[in-house]
């Protein structure tokens, strides 16, 4: 349940290619919102079965489901090569090595784990775009309507670190999903009392 709900709320995280004017900015806020469906989801599993390896199996769950519902979108016409790589993986297996490498110590998943998963998803997650087709062809093929005024993009500033949207999600991505891994094992204690 937890896995096929996470990838529901994920599967149109990869379609920044359609905003073309606001590409870095979407690509920001969706590396972010990817970083933190994966962490809540593996971390409760991993602390759910105890079991090393677990993240990296949510992960690939999360892939296939996901190559799955895009399949659907691609029959019905839309563009399937954006979403095709794997890229939560990587960063579900850093949380598995973090915590099998502290001996299941929670603590440690939550802080490591969060950092490693919110630094590195952003990176995985630009290899994803590098390898899509051109947004400005996507763009012409998949024409969408004009832009509200209050809509219209400012040119960006770019070739600057601070600017760089890889930079911003992972920065951002590393201080929340420390949060929200402690939520995925705060998952596993909850009581319910009627």
């Amino acid at each position: 349940v937890v896995a096929v709900n996470s990838t529901l709320l994920t599967i149109n995280a990869g379609d920044y290619i359609f905003y073309t004017d606001w590409a870095w900015t979407s690509y920001t806020v969706f590396s972010i919102s990817q970083t933190l469906m994966l962490i809540v989801g593996a971390t409760y599993y991993l602390t759910f079965t105890g079991v090393p390896g677990t993240a990296t199996y949510y992960a690939l769950i999360m892939t296939v489901y996901t190559w799955i519902a895009k399949g659907a979108w691609f029959a019905l016409g839309y563009p399937y090569d954006f979403i095709v790589t794997p890229v939560w993986l990587p960063s579900a297996m850093l949380l598995d090595l973090v915590y099998w490498a502290t001996k299941k110590n929670k603590h440690s998943l939550i802080l490591f784990g969060g950092v490693l998963v919110g630094m590195s998803l952003p990176l995985f997650n630009m290899v994803n775009l590098i390898t899509v087709a051109d947004p400005l062809e996507t763009a012409f093929k998949y024409p969408r309507p004009t832009l509200p005024p209050y809509m219209t993009p400012i040119e960006p500033q770019v070739g600057k670190f601070y600017n760089s949207p890889v930079a911003l999600g992972a920065g951002a991505g590393a201080v929340l999903a420390c949060t929200f891994a402690a939520l995925g094992c705060k998952l596993n204690t909850w009581t319910y009392r009627w």
